[in-house]
């Protein structure tokens, strides 16, 4: 399993949370780091992009010496950024791509830039199996108005190009995940924490929708998989690491500490 995502140095979220997601999963990680951040629980205080060549690079070594079962794109920042994963993803040969399209860290910085994001949309989308956004970046992404409904977003997100969809649902009341894949949408429902703790959710879920993927998984099933795991990881998720949103917690190691 390969990661292609930026590293949170607070460990809740990008490359740290994908590698736990793989574990958790089941499959051995390996990463491609796109950014390094400088960050917490409270806020992100530096970025620093990796340079297009290493990012490729990255991407050729592991996939020439130990291959790519599945890959999962997480923070991609810059268009020249984007490019690069492009390149790189002529690597990994047929292994399937879910694309979790960072925007906004949970402390509420912008992620990706506006020439990043038309650069997803218009190269990396239609090279992708699985797309992941939830309900503000698919609108984004999408260009559709704040009463577009959930069905509305995965239908134009599918329309970009991606093979599937899931359009995540942790900012709708209903809480439900709905995957498309150009036949009748499909709602995954779940569950809601509000004791949990949620950074580094999306990553959760795309990383391990990546994992059941590369086990064999079809993308329905590896979507209603993913999704109890990152709904698992929420509910156990650490409150107490951190000032500002604590991380997810895909192990139960607050529960593992009390027995």
């Amino acid at each position: 399993m390969l990661s292609i995502a930026g590293s949170d140095s607070g460990g809740g979220a990008g490359i740290q949370a994908d590698l736990k997601a793989f574990a958790r999963c089941g499959v051995h990680g390996m990463t491609a780091i796109t950014a390094i951040t400088a960050q917490n629980t409270i806020g992100v205080e530096m970025v620093e992009a990796i340079s297009p060549r290493i990012i490729v690079a990255q991407v050729r070594a592991v996939a020439e010496d130990i291959g790519v079962d599945a890959v999962k794109i997480g923070m991609l920042g810059t268009a020249e950024t984007v490019d690069a994963v492009v390149e790189a993803l002529g690597y990994v040969g047929a292994a399937p791509v879910v694309l979790d399209p960072v925007m906004v860290a949970e402390s509420g910085a912008s992620l990706l830039d506006d020439e990043a994001c038309a650069a997803l949309v218009e190269r990396l989308l239609p090279l992708t199996t699985v797309v992941t956004p939830n309900i503000p970046e698919a609108r984004v992404l999408t260009g559709a108005g704040e009463d577009s409904s959930q069905e509305d977003l995965a239908r134009g997100m599918l329309a970009l190009g991606p093979k599937s969809v899931v359009v995540t649902g942790g900012h709708s009341e209903r809480l439900v995940d709905l995957f498309f894949d150009g036949e009748e949408p499909v709602e995954i429902p779940g569950e809601r924490h509000s004791d949990g703790a949620a950074h580094g959710s999306g990553c959760t879920h795309s990383s391990s929708l990546a994992a059941f993927l590369a086990r064999g998984a079809s993308t329905l099933q590896a979507a209603e998989a993913a999704r109890r795991v990152a709904s698992a990881a929420v509910g156990a998720g650490l409150r107490d690491i951190g000032k500002g949103p604590g991380p997810v917690d895909v192990f139960g190691l607050t529960a593992q500490a009390r027995q």
